[in-house]
């Protein structure tokens, strides 16, 4: 099963059922194009055997980032390094999509004090985001036609697909939550016109690219909050996606006040959830029920029969590979040969203590310091990558370090930035 090859609704065909899903790279130069490490690393896994890359955050707007290190891609004068970046991958099989992104309220004060977001709802971690204003009718519109823009782009450039990232709490989520939707015009209050700048962001991005160009959309299952995005929104905001032309959905969760998405792919999960092995595989099968679109479930997968079963009991269409790709580059080829049974690795040394101090804490500065250092881990391991390094198989250091490590590195390079005209 995971060496068959898929077919998207447009007709692109993937060679194989194994993605790797996106990661933020942070190895943007200081004009926010990716340079030869995006290709060195890209190029690295797909000759590890991956049907499916999915580049981190790519940003519409120089203005607002996810962090300093994002590549920004907002006009033509990014398209050489766009086209090096996407021809880094076309000596293999595997097709490269480029994750188009906003991050609304979570764009940190190094980067933007006064981000925007759907309404003035301040991210209060560690005091490193501002307090957002309330996006007009214009600054909608103009966020609408970025992403189609930045999308038109990465055709342009060679890429072989896009995917909009509306999870994780990044802007097309905020949009999609009551938590952080506080609207009372067409943009927010019903689930419909939560749902609206989604669909017309889709639709503006289609028009770009035409109808044989992939585009993907990345999707909470739910946010994991009181009162926020549930699964019956989910499951509905999909079955709109699918009547609007999407190609192909990944399910994720979480936000970064309930981080679900890291959480997902810890070792410490409950029993139950090992057992499942795929934290969002539950959700993603009521999702199932209700679409025909291809479905791609990422967070959690480590051993090749709970991938098997998923595509042949439970209606997965695509496995979802993250951080095991950045320590065992070759695990797909692996997978795809039957010379690996399991993947992934001992994450206890990326965390501040264990127990009552670990992943799972309820001290939640202690569970974010986890979530931080376990996302640079992985950070430093795909510039390992993108130097042309092996990358190192353990965690030497603890969650203290990463943290230290990010806050001093995204200073730096925001200090470096000269960014392009918004």
């Amino acid at each position: 099963m995971l060496a068959n090859p898929l077919t998207l609704p447009c007709g692109a065909t993937l060679p194989n059922r194994l993605g790797k899903s996106a990661m933020t790279e942070a190895m943007a130069d200081r004009e926010d194009r990716p340079t030869d490490a995006h290709g060195t690393l890209y190029n690295r896994w797909a000759e590890g055997g991956f049907g499916l890359l999915i580049t981190g955050n790519v940003m519409i707007d120089p203005r607002f980032l996810e962090r300093p290190g994002n590549v920004v891609a907002a006009d033509e004068t990014v398209l050489p390094a766009l086209s090096d970046w996407a021809a880094s991958v076309k000596s293999t099989d595997t097709r490269l999509f480029m994750q188009i992104s906003h991050p609304g309220r979570q764009c940190p004060v190094l980067v933007n004090r006064a981000p925007i977001a759907p309404s003035a709802e301040k991210l209060r971690i560690l005091g490193i985001f501002g307090t957002p204003r309330a996006m007009t009718e214009a600054d909608i519109t103009d966020t609408i036609a970025r992403y189609a823009e930045t999308a038109r782009l990465a055709q342009k450039a060679g890429f072989d697909g896009v995917q909009l990232h509306a999870a994780h709490g990044y802007l097309l989520s905020q949009f999609l939550s009551p938590l952080t939707n506080h609207r009372t015009d067409a943009w927010g209050g019903t689930l419909e016109n939560r749902a609206r700048f989604l669909r017309q962001t889709l639709a503006a991005t289609r028009a770009a690219v035409g109808p044989d160009f992939p585009i993907a959309v990345k999707l909470n299952s739910a946010d994991f909050q009181k009162g926020g995005f549930t699964l019956a929104d989910s499951t509905q905001v999909a079955r709109w996606l699918q009547e609007d032309g999407i190609d192909l959905i990944e399910i994720s969760g979480g936000t970064y006040e309930q981080m679900s998405f890291l959480e997902a792919d810890t070792e410490d999960q409950r029993d139950s959830t090992r057992r499942r092995e795929a934290f969002f595989l539950d959700y993603a099968r009521e999702i199932r029920a209700a679409v025909s679109v291809p479905l791609m479930v990422t967070g959690g997968f480590r051993h090749r029969a709970a991938m098997e079963e998923a595509l042949s009991k439970h209606g997965i269409d695509l496995i979802g590979l993250a951080r095991p790709a950045c320590t065992d580059p070759d695990c797909a080829n692996r997978l795809l040969t039957g010379k690996a049974d399991d993947i992934g690795i001992d994450e206890s040394g990326l965390m501040l203590g264990r127990g009552p101090l670990g992943a799972h804490s309820k001290i939640k500065l202690v569970t974010l310091i986890n979530a931080v250092s376990r996302v640079e881990y992985y950070v430093w391991q795909m510039m390992r990558m993108g130097r042309g390094d092996l990358p190192e198989q353990t965690a030497r250091a603890n969650a203290l370090g990463y943290l230290l490590w990010y806050l001093t590195r995204s200073t730096r390079l925001a200090l470096r930035r000269k960014p392009r005209n918004a």
